[in-house]
């Protein structure tokens, strides 16, 4: 059968030239079924309205000649392994082998590839991409076997409820057997079902189980995986930025006589966001920079430095501020009540740090602009990308490349480092232009998790109740002044406080307010956003009341958690699994905190010793995890353990600050993220569930730095309420 008719319907010259360009796996032949979207070599836009499009299943498996079943992943994959994750959903409900498994990452197009959780917007974060994939790759996958059986059934003239399939052999009684490939052009005439019959979590063979390697691993220990840094096209030349020094900071003037001298460097000229140098080599761009002078207009920045903006925050939390939770009437009881307990808490900016600084590719010409990144919030950077070149949204071609990290890095609402490449890029026409910041770039770039000040305060009766709870939190906002700045729906931005409103203990009084700080340092999420100081804050606050009351941390918290069966589980599990309450020798010590993110309930203790020198080991960490159904365990436990070290590292010893503004911190020798020395022995204990999987990148960072805290109590006899730690109690 001829599949032309097909293909042109849905054909786009920009998605065809874009896969030809960059994608190594290329296929023999192209395909498409109607429907399910087994297209074979190329991935097209749809443009117009179809049947297949409302059933969400159409537009992510591709089947080749050679029996390989390719899954189109909608969301970046940063090393958190979604490319796993969702390529073995579909291969589950498809009853594929593992073997002919493949991935794709796809084009930008919110029509097809949005994320569910987010509405019309296309994008990877929040803990999301199992959680919104779920049912949408199942359904994809089960439609696909539902095709191929009908196709098979027609072939063999034979009933479809006679036809198997196992491991990608389909087969019938009578011994007849094929692969998918065979049966390729009977499926297209098929008309897919509207509600494809789904397994049973106990058919699954491959979710669930530990049976499943990681299928980006073959390639990134070869070397062929695709980075932003491995793009290589003709004429390709490399870019650095000089940012001010301060934010805010406007170029003055440029002084670039002696970095034109060098031989390689070819272009130099200001922009809005600095001065950019153009050159054949990172090397030459790098050395042409040092030759820079550049004179900068502070007129407008931000040159407060931390001291001061500490003691504005203080005095910013000292005045009325709007609730986002108030429940009974904590503040009359606050004034009344016999016993009073109070801690103010301390967090400083931090910095991603990923180990991929970041880079853009772009090539800029009066018909089209083509992105080369590791695109985490597409429809951003093609929205910035529209407004710098004026080109129309559908001559924006963005190449989505593997990521090196990013912790929220990559999804910025004015694409920052994209910006730069593409006004580059804008200046010289048809040359592709390579901009790589480097580390010290990355870490004075801004876009850090914001500073926050916690002030705290708890009401005890005489019974020993907590009887009032009142949290009052001074940060930035992350979305005020930014495209999604109407997902402001209170008083303040929500992220503010999030995880403190949903504090989950029974306490009748509870009032969570605070103010947004006007500060011109640029702040992003983080990795678990709001949640990695307000789980810290809270859960230490907690123990400190418990240590006023002497009672058992955990017998306390389950106390209070009345009707949170999902909370109180993983708190019991790791009560368990952590030995907690053994007899301690007097320089060990347990603590554990509990916090719920993204959906997903984590509880964690931390095993510490402390040192003759007053220095302290973080030993052991007894992780357990609701997430609803695991579909990878494996991964789930990469991501609690990733969660566990990223979180340590931030309480020990990482923290961004500013002297006139100017950020003090320049490369890991000044700012420290974890050490593999200081890395403990980690338990992941996942609990058994039937409810739909949730997010795992992040819930496992905001417990782990209370829990260490909480030990670390027992031998400073006080709360720490300043962050980072530091190597010594």
């Amino acid at each position: 059968m001829n599949f032309s008719f097909l293909y042109d319907a849905v054909k786009d010259d920009k998605q065809n030239k874009q896969n030809n360009l960059l994608d190594r796996r290329t296929f023999v032949k192209v395909s498409t079924i109607a429907g399910v979207g087994m297209t074979v070599g190329v991935m097209p836009r749809i443009t117009d309205a179809s049947a297949s499009l409302e059933h969400g299943f159409g537009h992510f498996i591709r089947v080749a000649n050679d029996n390989t079943v390719t899954v189109i992943i909608k969301h970046l994959d940063k090393g958190q392994g979604v490319t796993t994750g969702l390529t073995a959903i579909v291969a589950e409900e498809l009853d594929a082998d593992w073997q002919q498994m493949r991935w794709e990452f796809a084009p930008h197009d919110p029509t097809r590839y949005n994320n569910l959780h987010w509405g019309p917007y296309q994008g990877t974060g929040g803990s999301s991409s199992i959680a919104n994939s779920w049912m949408q790759l199942r359904q994809a996958g089960a439609a696909a076997k539902y095709l191929f059986i009908q196709a098979a059934a027609q072939k063999w003239n034979v009933d479809a409820s006679e036809i198997t399939i196992n491991k990608g052999l389909v087969s019938h009684a009578s011994g007849k057997t094929g692969n998918f490939s065979e049966f390729i052009e009977l499926a297209a005439a098929i008309a897919p079902p509207q509600e494809p019959t789904l397994k049973k979590p106990s058919q699954f063979r491959l979710l669930g189980t530990d049976q499943i390697p990681r299928i980006d691993s073959p390639e990134k220990t070869t070397g062929a995986a695709n980075y932003t840094l491995d793009v290589d096209l003709p004429g390709i030349k490399s870019a650095v930025m000089v940012h001010p020094p301060v934010f805010g900071g406007k170029v003055k003037s440029v002084d670039a006589k002696a970095a034109m001298r060098i031989d390689g460097v070819r272009k130099i000229f200001s922009t809005a966001r600095g001065v950019a140098i153009v050159a054949d080599s990172y090397w030459l761009a790098n050395q042409a920079r040092s030759a820079l002078k550049v004179r900068w207009d502070n007129s407008k920045a931000e040159t407060r430095s931390s001291e001061k903006l500490w003691q504005d925050f203080k005095s910013l939390a000292k005045k009325d501020a709007p609730a986002l939770r108030d429940d009974g009437n904590a503040e009359a009881t606050l004034k009344l009540a016999s016993q009073t307990v109070e801690l103010d808490f301390e967090f400083p900016y931090l910095a991603h740090a990923s180990m991929e600084p970041l880079n853009c590719v772009a090539k800029v010409n009066d018909k089209r602009c083509d992105i080369w990144t590791a695109s985490q919030t597409p429809g951003i950077d093609e929205a910035v990308a529209s407004k710098l070149t004026g080109l129309a949204a559908e001559n924006i071609f963005i190449h989505t490349q593997l990521a090196g990290g990013s912790f929220g890095r990559r999804a910025v609402p004015d694409a920052d480092f994209v910006s730069d490449a593409i006004l580059i890029a804008k200046e010289l026409p048809n040359i592709p232009i390579k901009l790589q910041w480097s580390r010290e770039d990355d870490m004075k770039g801004g876009r850090y998790r914001p500073m926050s000040y916690h002030k705290m305060k708890a009401a005890i009766n005489s019974n020993g109740d907590i009887i009032a709870w009142h949290h009052r939190i001074v940060s930035q906002s992350l979305l005020r002044g930014t495209p999604f700045e109407g997902l402001i729906k209170g008083p303040i931005d929500a992220a503010i406080t999030e995880g403190a409103a949903s504090l989950p203990y029974t306490i009748p009084n509870f009032r969570v307010d605070g103010h947004e700080a006007q500060v011109g340092v640029p702040v992003l999420w983080w990795r678990s956003v709001g949640h990695t100081h307000n789980a810290y804050a809270t859960e230490v606050f907690f123990d400190e009341l418990a240590h006023k009351l002497d009672k058992d941390p955990i017998e306390l918290r389950l106390r209070l958690l009345k009707g949170q069966n999902r909370y109180s589980n993983v708190l019991k599990l790791a009560k368990e699994k952590s030995n907690w309450g053994s007899t301690l020798p007097d320089n060990k010590a347990q603590g554990v905190a509990l916090h719920k993110s993204f959906n997903t309930y984590v509880a964690q203790v931390a095993d510490v010793t402390l040192n003759a020198d007053k220095s302290f080991t973080v030993d052991k960490v007894t992780c357990t995890v609701d997430c609803g159904f695991a579909v990878t365990p494996d991964i789930v436990k990469a991501q609690m353990e990733g969660g566990i070290a990223q979180g340590l590292g931030a309480i020990l010893n990482e923290k961004i600050t500013l002297k006139d503004g100017k950020v003090e911190q320049n490369n890991f020798y000044d700012y420290f993220p974890l050490r593999i020395n200081q890395m403990p022995d980690i338990e992941v204990h996942i609990v058994n569930s039937d409810e739909a999987p949730t997010g795992v990148g992040e819930p496992g960072l905001p417990p782990i730095g209370p829990a260490v805290a909480n030990a670390l109590r027992k031998f400073r006899n006080k709360p720490i309420d300043e962050l980072p730690i530091g190597n010594k109690v």
